[in-house]
């Protein structure tokens, strides 16, 4: 998404800090300066200068220019706009609307048809529609024509609010309006205040935000606690490729401790800590994501919490999502707290967890709660536009949707979620669970497995090659001391082990290597010292760099470990490769929310992160990261963050092509890439299509024309040629 020119963000910000009413231009766009910075735009849009006065202009059918922004920390807000038309025929019309959630429904604001297209300005003075507080509202024009040579124009947008006496604290933050009539039979009052433990799975509806639900009359700011956890609740076991449990009781069959500080802003509830948070648990880590808070007439004054939350296998990357619930008030009284996992993106362990726990709610002052407020209203805010999967038919008429929801083969029980970004909007699937769909699909945990050889070694490599020209031609040996004894690694370069080309391995076969028992050594091993000594020594040389590619996450764990020295030379011991180059120079400038800047590290005092595998996202983490990379070209505000050969290189869009794994796939700078040459109508000749592949069933795919297509899933399928096909039928994916 384009970064607004009237910048709505800092005016939402000063208003934080008043404790008084003052009116506020959030949104001003008149046009004059000749640019349309701040819109996405489909099909003919234009700047217009006509008698002095410059508009936006559109012709033709399909045309169409949409603004979004925010509202937060506003109170009567008014909307207002200017449209024109000329040329129309009978039938034919120029639209002006505007969304206050997200774009999936619309309020007319003005429509001009036949005989009202003398290119006059007509005005909507004030769009009947409750803009108050809300994170995400979209201006939209578009054409209803035939005929190329109509035109529609949009001019002076207008939007004005008062600051809220609440600033960023205020209760009424994105409002729920509901009756608070809810008929519930799951997780009813007396459940929640009397149930025994454990109960059973009940179908995930009973977690959700109902449509009546009213806004909170109480505030969460403290710290919730569980008691229990390591005895109580019910476990059910799906698949256990490992055979890591049996009949008898043990502690991978429960939750790890929880006692943890969540502040609440209006409907909204969040936790303080985020990422895959280190437990005293033998297995587990709690993944904690934001969730709502509501009000049912039928809770006695208590307010009812929903709090998605997923457990991480420590040391590794699989993710079990779940969400748990309870009622509370302001002065620490708290009902039992409702829990149940049925689902996971995990290939080897599949497990449903459910129970009903005494619970402890101690009201605090928060440290800093303004700023956290603010910080999570502005993460919100930063969200790309989210429409349902099934939208696109709607939009890009002719669309198959269900293609993008589970192609070919790939069982969608088995899709923990998919979606399509182009034109600036992220189509997204559902989250289906074995109980129903998951009702906090935007607080859905992924993991990355080695998607992250691509968006973490791939990228670093390109940012440090556009701040340090010839970094991809290091020696390893010269920068990781632990390869440098064996002689094996004393002319690999970087640029080598990105290609998965070392020429030191094992057997050439197909993945035979990185599917041996030894790999252990790499992925069970908690310390840097043990991981690193794997990496270097563990294989022998075979055949000259660069000639012989053959798949090792340990060669990617190296390149790591050599960026990471690297920066530390240019820019001091305290620089880590993560933290400052993907996250602080990439992630946060393109507004990834927290999740989506944890990485998996070493347990020691090295904290090596892993590189080739071990991040976790949300679904708007990864439509922002891969729109960056494969729409954007890795360009943040018109200035080039990666380098453009590698990025090229990466994207089989120049002469460098790297590896070859298989006939027609391609590997280079940690991207896959397959020749779907024939099967995409109109294209002749080779169709490179880069893609990032992760283990059980993860795909992203990067298409040459503007968008990106994922799913992640866990039945070991990696289908996505109709998906493409689709997005080909939208527009030409040709090469």
């Amino acid at each position: 998404m384009k970064t607004l020119k009237h910048l709505a963000l800092v005016t939402m910000l000063c208003a934080c800090a008043s404790s008084q009413l003052q009116a506020d231009t959030l949104v001003a766009d008149d046009f004059q300066d000749g640019d349309l910075n701040g819109w996405n735009t489909t099909g003919t849009v234009y700047s217009n200068y006509y008698y002095g006065n410059y508009s936006m202009g559109m012709r033709g059918a399909g045309s169409r220019a949409r603004l979004d922004f925010s509202t937060l920390g506003h109170v009567n807000v008014n909307i207002s706009l200017d449209i024109s038309a000329h040329a129309l025929e009978a039938g034919d019309s120029c639209v002006a609307e505007v969304s206050n959630d997200g774009g999936n429904s619309w309020v007319n604001a003005i429509t001009l048809v036949d005989g009202q297209d003398d290119s006059a300005l007509y005005s909507a003075g004030s769009v009947a529609i409750n803009a108050d507080n809300r994170a995400s509202l979209s201006i939209r024009y578009r054409t209803g024509v035939g005929d190329y040579y109509d035109y529609c124009y949009g001019d002076k947008i207008l939007v004005t609010g008062d600051v809220d006496s609440g600033g960023s604290n205020d209760d009424d933050y994105d409002e729920l309006t509901g009756s608070g009539n809810v008929n519930r039979t799951l997780l009813s009052y007396s459940t929640l205040m009397n149930g025994s433990a454990p109960g059973s799975r009940i179908n995930l509806s009973g977690y959700a935000l109902p449509a009546a639900a009213a806004h909170p009359q109480h505030a969460f700011a403290g710290t919730l606690a569980l008691d229990g956890e390591a005895s109580g609740g019910g476990f059910a076991e799906h698949v256990d490729t490992y055979n890591y449990t049996g009949a008898a009781d043990s502690p991978r069959k429960h939750l790890p401790p929880f006692e943890f500080q969540f502040v609440q802003t209006g409907s909204h509830i969040f936790p303080l800590e985020r990422g895959s948070i280190a437990s005293s648990h033998p297995n587990w880590e709690y993944v904690l994501t934001p969730g709502r808070v509501w009000q049912e007439n039928g809770d006695n004054g208590y307010s009812r919490a929903a709090i998605p939350f997923a457990l991480q296998q420590r040391n590794a990357n699989c993710v079990h999502n779940g969400v748990m619930s309870f009622l509370f008030r302001e002065d620490g009284s708290v009902s039992k707290v409702a829990y149940q996992i049925s689902s996971e993106t995990c290939l080897y362990f599949k497990a449903d967890w459910w129970g009903l726990l005494s619970a402890s709610y101690t009201p605090q002052t928060i440290a800093g709660q303004d700023q956290l407020i603010g910080d999570y209203q502005a993460e919100m805010a930063a969200r790309m536009p989210t429409k349902p999967l099934s939208a696109l038919a709607i939009d890009y008429p002719g669309t198959d949707y269900t293609a993008f929801e589970s192609p070919g083969s790939t069982d969608a029980s088995h899709v923990s979620t998919a979606g399509f970004v182009i034109d600036g909007t992220h189509y997204r699937g559902d989250c289906a669970t074995r109980n129903g769909d998951y009702p906090y699909c935007d607080s859905l945990v992924v993991p990355s497995y080695s998607t992250a050889k691509s968006l973490f070694a791939g990228v670093a490599m390109m940012r440090l090659e556009q701040q340090y020209p010839g970094i991809r031609n290091r020696i390893v040996a010269g920068d990781v001391d632990e390869c440098s004894s064996s002689g094996n690694w004393n002319d690999v370069t970087l640029d080598n082990v990105l290609d998965m080309a070392t020429g030191n391995y094992d057997s050439s076969t197909y993945m035979e290597d990185e599917g041996a028992t030894h790999t252990d050594n790499l992925f069970l091993a908690d310390s840097h010292a043990s991981k690193i000594s794997y990496s270097c020594n563990q294989y022998s040389r075979k055949s000259p760099p660069g000639s012989q590619w053959v798949y090792h996450t340990s060669d990617t764990y190296i390149a790591g470990t050599l960026m990471n020295a690297y920066l530390q030379e240019q820019q001091g011991g305290s620089a880590d490769i993560f933290t400052d180059t993907i996250v602080g120079d990439l992630w946060q400038p393109i507004g990834v929310g927290p999740t989506g800047q944890y990485t998996r590290r070493s347990y020691d005092s090295v904290a090596q992160p892993f590189a080739g595998w071990g991040l976790i996202w949300l679904p708007d983490d990864i439509a922002k990261i891969t729109s960056f990379v494969g729409i954007d070209d890795g360009e943040i505000g018109g200035q080039q963050l990666l380098d453009s050969a590698q990025l090229d290189a990466a994207l089989q869009r120049s002469a460098d092509t790297g590896t070859v794994p298989l006939a027609d796939y391609r590997y280079n700078n940690g991207f896959w890439a397959h020749n779907v040459a024939g099967s995409l109508n109109g294209c002749s000749g080779a169709q490179w299509i880069p893609f990032l592949s992760g283990f059980g069933g993860i795909s992203v795919v990067l298409l040459p024309n503007d968008s990106v297509y994922y799913y992640f899933s866990d039945n070991d399928t990696y289908y996505w040629l109709e998906a493409v096909q689709q997005a080909h039928g939208i527009r030409s994916a040709c090469q």
